[in-house]
């Protein structure tokens, strides 16, 4: 017999993953100002779209608590303190966290949704896990290329795109400025990595 959604875990799981969700996005947010002022555009781009992300997650597990509108749902849960001024650090507890999600958290709720008769929820929980998963590589992969000082240097030579003005450069290293819109290198980033390129598979 499925449980009653207002006396259920999932309800309070929903909204530690709203909260989680929200913080996650304000603390994206926050690294992405860090990484502007150190002049490092392409990782303040991967803050911000994942940002983005994260509000959308945020708003799906928040749509699930419709039925209780008006109510308060109260709930314990620890959320990390993120901050430093080393973008590559900030990358990897973005990272770290995201895999959490991933790897136990969401995964963890998905089961208790579907043991409780919540099978959409379960099922949010569970394909939201697997982004998590792709969003804690993403970091991963910048937190890499910034500690290997491989941002916007390459051992062949490789194509490169300006976020801001979508000039593709071929070369080992990024000019220190893009030649058309003269915005600074940090703005380039590997094409395989930028987004909307206009390749198929």
């Amino acid at each position: 017999m499925a449980t009653d959604f207002k006396d259920s875990i999932t309800r309070e799981n929903l909204m530690r993953a709203f909260a989680g969700e929200s913080q996650a996005r304000n603390r994206y947010t926050i690294a992405a100002g860090i990484a502007r002022k150190q002049s490092l555009h392409v990782v303040q781009s991967v803050f911000l779209f994942t940002a983005d992300q994260e509000k959308e997650h945020a708003e799906i597990f928040y749509n699930h608590l419709a039925e209780l509108s008006g109510q308060s749902i109260s709930i314990d849960g620890s959320y990390p303190v993120d901050l430093s001024d080393d973008v590559a650090r900030l990358l990897r507890l973005a990272q770290h966290n995201e895999y959490e999600e991933h790897d136990d958290v969401y995964l963890h709720f998905a089961r208790t949704a579907r043991e409780e008769g919540f099978s959409q929820v379960a099922a949010s929980f569970q394909m939201i896990a697997e982004i998590e998963k792709t969003h804690g590589d993403r970091f991963g992969q910048f937190a890499d290329l910034l500690e290997q000082n491989r941002l916007f240097v390459s051992d062949v030579e490789t194509s490169w795109m300006c976020l801001e003005c979508g000039h593709i450069y071929r070369g080992k290293t990024v000019p220190e400025q893009c030649p058309v819109c003269h915005n600074a290198r940090g703005y380039f980033v590997r094409l395989e990595l930028a987004p909307y390129t206009g390749t198929l598979l």
